[in-house]
């Protein structure tokens, strides 16, 4: 890959802590990477409409709300949708651990939960991108 690592960091739903979120991005940014984050209370078809108008390579979702069995695949859905299912989808926040296969299954690449360090989403992404 040629260029910066675009990053789109997104709240899918009504979940309203977005801590995580902002030190994320700003992480994310401090190491290299072009970030844009959405702010809180995106839909899934909004979160798709602003990776394709990004242009950007991975989408970083985070939810804390229990939502993310319904809010998380109808992101990788909508990109199929769109011709764009190569950009790489992240999840992160609380969530059960019987349902980290099912997000999987659904097309999010890697989740990471509470305790997670920033590097090591970092080294994720820079992983899946290095050439």
């Amino acid at each position: 890959m040629t260029g910066r690592i675009r990053v789109l960091v997104a709240k899918p739903g009504l979940d309203g802590h977005d801590h995580g979120s902002q030190v994320m991005a700003q992480a994310l940014r401090d190491s290299g990477m072009e970030v844009i984050y959405t702010g809180l209370l995106q839909t899934p078809e909004q979160i798709v409409s602003t990776a394709l108008q990004e242009d950007v390579n991975v989408i970083a979702l985070s939810s804390l709300s229990g939502e993310h069995l319904h809010l998380f695949p109808p992101v990788v859905e909508g990109l199929k949708d769109q011709g764009c299912s190569d950009i790489l989808v992240l999840g992160s926040g609380i969530v059960a651990d019987e349902d980290i296969p099912e997000l999987k299954k659904s097309g999010i690449e890697e989740f990471f939960g509470p305790g997670t360090t920033m590097q090591t989403v970092i080294n994720y992404i820079r992983e899946k991108f290095s050439n």
